[in-house]
């Protein structure tokens, strides 16, 4: 199990991130405890108000809970994660909340903690926390007989191709993967051995290389959307400088967007539009078939929960008539007679909640089972579209390259067109000339 973690602030922010439906399919919130409200961004708002009251900055520390993708994985696994993390950190006891999400036929699982020790009124130290929580997920690994990923046993294996959600963030907004945005920076990055080179590498691909802010190494696509390459390529700015210099003598990124839309044709920019509105429809129709799924998904699982809760109200009473009352009770009480049936009561409960959780962590595998088809074909879609918009760059990147080479033509003979022309001399023809012996 992978485990992500970070301290962080803005409580309220958090807590409708973690709420959110358009991006995830199921969202449930599992546990909360500590807190005043029952309302979750108002919970976690609740820690940051606290720690106004201290020199803390960050309140919250913030984790996922990400097993491999095909692994069917409990409830009680998540928890016993959880209660392993709190255990190695230090924050029993603290305010905290779980909650699961299900997105793209995987469910993973989000626990925030207040790091504020109300009674010290100060932020519970968190030293080392990526190591520990290093260990923890080899030994999640190692229990559940998963396959430990590379960059897991050597952190230098790591995949270079895992980004941040900031990026996932601005490659969606380009209408692009990724995964293969990022794999198209790292390629370009390994081919060459200079600057020229790797911006020639980019410029082929329909990217340009330009001065950003604060003197940073940028790439700008068609579109004028500017990629920072030392984030992009997972490297320190000083390993980036050492290969490519300084970047004082680049385009601005002004400079750079006028001169790529000023070679862009109507005829390029139509296509364009073509190959992103057929990706829209077929997208579009892809969403509208994820929709009427998790509606239906949903209405089987607030029919299951409204099952769970009947039975339970039922067995609840069943057991609370066991327990006699008046006379009989005291006499009970006295004998130990009500000892023996209120543990009885409290092991029967306790069968019943796992059982009820075994029925709906069966009805979760069976939606994730149902969803996983239609997600591959939707990944086939988007590496069908990466590869459309890969190709297209390329296409752009060549009609740029030849609409430059063509510029000085013209104005070359432009300029050839406005000097006068001088008069030649007229050639005489090479006629044979009468024989005048005759």
């Amino acid at each position: 199990m992978i485990l992500k973690a970070k301290e962080r602030g803005g409580g309220r922010q958090l807590g409708l991130y973690l709420l959110k439906t358009d991006t995830n399919e199921h969202v449930a919130v599992h546990d909360m405890r500590g807190f005043v409200s029952s309302d979750l961004p108002d919970a976690l708002q609740e820690v940051d108000t606290i720690c106004r009251c201290t020199r803390a900055t960050n309140s919250l520390f913030s984790m996922s809970f990400n097993p491999p993708h095909e692994a069917a994985v409990s409830t009680e696994a998540f928890e016993a994660a959880i209660e392993a993390v709190e255990q190695k950190l230090g924050l029993e006891n603290q305010p905290r909340v779980i909650v699961f999400h299900e997105r793209e036929g995987r469910r993973h699982a989000h626990a925030v903690w207040s790091r504020i020790d109300a009674g010290k009124m100060r932020a519970i130290p968190l030293p080392f926390y990526k190591l520990k929580l290093r260990d923890i997920s080899r030994d999640l690994f190692f229990e559940h007989g998963w396959r430990m990923p590379r960059g897991l046993v050597d952190s230098k294996e790591r995949d270079p191709l895992n980004f941040s959600r900031a990026e996932w963030e601005q490659a969606k907004r380009a209408n692009q993967d990724p995964r293969a945005l990022k794999a198209m920076f790292r390629e370009c990055w390994a081919i060459p051995d200079s600057r020229k080179a790797f911006a020639s590498a980019l410029q082929a691909r329909g990217y340009y290389l330009a001065r950003g802010n604060n003197q940073r190494f940028v790439a700008m696509d068609y579109r004028g959307a500017v990629y920072n390459v030392t984030k992009w390529m997972g490297l320190r700015t000083k390993a980036v400088r050492a290969k490519l210099g300084e970047a004082q003598d680049l385009p601005s990124l002004e400079q750079t967007k006028s001169a790529v839309a000023d070679r862009m044709s109507d005829m390029l920019r139509r296509h364009v539009t073509a190959k992103e509105a057929a990706f829209d429809r077929q997208a579009t129709k892809l969403a509208l078939h994820r929709e009427q799924v998790v509606a239906r998904q949903r209405g089987e699982r607030a029919a299951l929960d409204a099952a769970h809760e009947k039975r339970w109200a039922a067995e609840t009473a069943d057991r609370t008539k066991r327990l006699s009352k008046g006379f009989r009770g005291i006499w009970d009480r006295m004998t130990g007679q009500r000892g023996r049936q209120t543990a009885q009561n409290e092991r029967e409960a306790l069968d019943a909640l796992r059982r009820d959780r075994r029925e709906k962590d069966a009805l979760i595998e069976h939606h994730l089972d149902e969803r996983r088809d239609f997600h591959a074909v939707a990944k086939q879609l988007r590496e069908s579209h990466a590869k459309d918009i890969e190709d297209l760059h390329c296409d752009i990147a060549r009609y740029v390259r030849l609409e430059a080479k063509a510029v000085p033509e013209i104005a070359e003979h432009s300029r050839d067109a406005d000097k006068p022309q001088k008069e030649r001399p007229r050639r005489r023809s090479k006629q044979r000339e009468p024989d005048r012996s005759m």
